[in-house]
């Protein structure tokens, strides 16, 4: 029987609200010069995705995209169109380029008061006009591995009731957002082994679906998982590209494995 091929490492990065525009287009360059001439992504060992702020979108798009980098945005409405002030609506996502959507991150509940019913409405709505939501997951409190995995599961099933498609569930803890240090490596391997699971036994409802880990990810820590998730979602330690670079450094490509 043929040894089933590697799945990609993902790579996700969410800008936030740190760059200006100018600021995140050159940003935008250096990825995309990465992307060109990394093993790792020419070689499909790594798929890179990147989360700007709504008014870099399509400029970013038309830098990353040409070299394999796809974007999404970090917040859709949870209707398509209407009376929505200040909303932006799945459609015109799709529309610009995005293939993600961010949703149910620990700062829009935290400050704008987005609960299950909000966040699972708008990861329907991304997956209603063809964009795979991030969805991010995760316990406020720190607990052990056990319970945290058995938390972060049925908080997935909760939020995905009903629903179909390809999804990236993003792992993060919310007492490791913005820390100095992630999560540990055993506490991280347990929530991501479970959610492997959930996702593999629905297989035919979330197909190609990913888990992978966010808050307070950097460099060293894709080495420490040894692929116990399948990738990264980065913040702050990718805003400097060179932090990019050196995770890419990280993942074995076909070519070395031989």
């Amino acid at each position: 029987m043929p040894v089933p091929a590697p799945r990609p490492v993902l790579l996700g990065v969410s800008l936030k609200m740190y760059f200006g525009h100018h600021q995140t287009l050159n940003w935008a360059r250096r990825i995309a010069e990465l992307a060109r001439t990394h093993p790792a992504v020419t070689s499909g060992a790594a798929r890179l995705f990147a989360l700007p702020a709504f008014p870099a979108l399509v400029p970013a798009a038309g830098i990353l995209t040409p070299f394999g980098v796809q974007v999404g945005a970090q917040d859709l409405a949870t209707e398509d169109t209407g009376p929505y002030t200040g909303e932006v609506g799945g459609p015109l996502l799709r529309e610009i380029g995005c293939h993600y959507a961010e949703v149910g991150h620990a700062e829009r509940r935290r400050l704008y008061g987005e609960g299950d019913t909000v966040v699972a409405a708008k990861t329907a709505a991304a997956l209603r006009n063809g964009l795979t939501p991030v969805l991010c997951v995760g316990e406020r409190d720190r607990g052990t591995p056990e319970q945290a995995a058995r938390r972060t599961v049925d908080e997935a099933a909760r939020l995905l009731q009903g629903l179909t498609g390809t999804v990236v569930l993003a792992y993060e803890p919310q007492w490791a957002i913005g820390a100095p240090e992630p999560a540990s490596a055993d506490h991280i391997t347990a929530v991501c082994d479970a959610l492997r699971g959930w996702l593999d036994a629905r297989s035919e409802r979330h197909p190609d679906s990913a888990v992978i880990y966010g808050g307070s990810a950097g460099p060293g820590l894709l080495t420490r998982l040894a692929g116990r998730a399948d990738g990264l979602f980065l913040g702050r330690f990718a805003h400097d590209p060179a932090n990019v670079e050196a995770i890419l450094d990280e993942i074995r490509t076909p070519a070395a494995v031989a």
